[in-house]
């Protein structure tokens, strides 16, 4: 039963074989993860914004040496060099350009010309309309149950008002780990889920061993969000590191900022106009501190120093609230078969209506 497609409105779209999405985790959907949720069914997608250009063109490649699904490239709209990667995308014939935050009207028309497949990430009803009226082909909703950035309203709350509101398909993100959240999620109307925390916990992915033991010990309420790392509401695992963030006065934060600020500069080969510039592309429109604009701009490598280093004492841990509910690590293989089997079960047990 599970070999049975779910057909819907995504799956046709971008041509997958399971209406399921892989999202784009910084330091997380490298090569290795985006093949194989790509060859298991599901739509991988490669985190851009943690990689040099030429470091995202090798990634591209290499995804391509590995699958011959389809898979997409995520970006931030808002990043200096962002034109230059989407030329990369159009060069190497990347399948689907998916976005953090809304794109230009300009950026969404040059992909769309070129025959890209555009899906912006939202938190609101109204960046969902938005986006929609610029061209966009789909829309991916994440509730404030997900990982990482994220807002205040609930997928179950979100979701049905960003289905009634645009008439492309839309996916739906924040608190998915199985064939019954799928299931619940094309009942909203959803033409598929979109998962993080779920594939970061996977044996194909490159996190390292002791980060993942940090999430699957995590109960539900040990998953917070705070303000602290860079001014945004921010949903990650709670630890020592966190909680002296959320102590610390603002000459600390101040310092520590510009020390991971400086790392970033120098692993990133960006200059110092530019960690500025991206961190005020954050600022605008937020009532930010600029030890805050400083970490908006630098903090993939508070990220990097857990997803990458291994450092759970001196990184920070994104994740959805379903993290408190995962306990195991399959492969991308294993867990994408499961939750189609899943949720083909559930529907078989829905009552028949007469």
């Amino acid at each position: 039963m599970s070999d049975t497609p779910i057909a819907t409105a995504f799956t046709e779209l971008v041509g997958v074989r399971t209406p399921i999405v892989q999202t784009g985790m910084g330091w997380v959907a490298g090569p290795r993860l985006v093949s194989a949720a790509a060859n298991a069914g599901a739509l991988g997608i490669l985190a851009s914004a943690t990689m040099t250009p030429e470091q995202l063109r090798s990634a591209v490649r290499e995804v391509r040496s590995r699958s011959g699904a389809p898979f997409g490239v995520n970006l931030r709209a808002d990043a200096s060099d962002a034109g230059e990667r989407v030329r990369i995308i159009l060069d190497e014939g990347v399948k689907v350009a998916s976005f953090a935050l809304a794109p230009r009207p300009e950026l969404i028309a040059r992909l769309k010309d070129a025959g890209v497949v555009v899906i912006p990430s939202v938190g609101a009803r109204r960046h969902a309309e938005k986006v929609a009226a610029w061209g966009a082909d789909a829309v991916l909703v994440q509730g404030g149950e997900g990982g990482g950035h994220t807002g205040s309203v609930a997928t179950t709350v979100l979701l049905p008002q960003v289905v009634d509101a645009v008439d492309i398909p839309v996916i739906a993100a924040g608190g998915f780990r199985d064939g019954r959240g799928l299931v619940a999620a094309l009942a909203y109307g959803a033409a598929g889920v979109a998962m993080g925390t779920r594939f970061l916990l996977t044996s194909d992915s490159t996190v390292p061993d002791a980060v993942k033991a940090r999430y699957l010990a995590a109960g539900v309420q040990d998953v917070t969000v705070t303000t602290k790392v860079d001014g945004l509401p921010h949903r990650m695992l709670r630890t020592d590191l966190v909680d002296a963030l959320e102590r610390s006065g603002r000459t600390a934060s101040l310092l520590r900022a510009l020390r991971h600020a400086s790392a970033f500069k120098r692993d990133s080969g960006m200059s110092w106009a530019a960690v500025i510039r991206d961190g005020l592309a954050m600022k605008h429109g937020r009532e930010l501190t600029w030890s805050q604009v400083l970490l908006a701009a630098n903090t993939p490598m508070l990220l990097k120093a857990a997803m990458v280093d291994g450092r759970t004492d001196l990184g920070v841990m994104a994740g959805g609230q379903v993290a408190g509910l995962i306990d195991d690590l399959p492969s991308c293989a294993e867990l994408v078969e499961r939750i189609m089997a899943e949720a083909h079960a559930t529907l078989g047990r829905l009552p028949t209506v007469v």
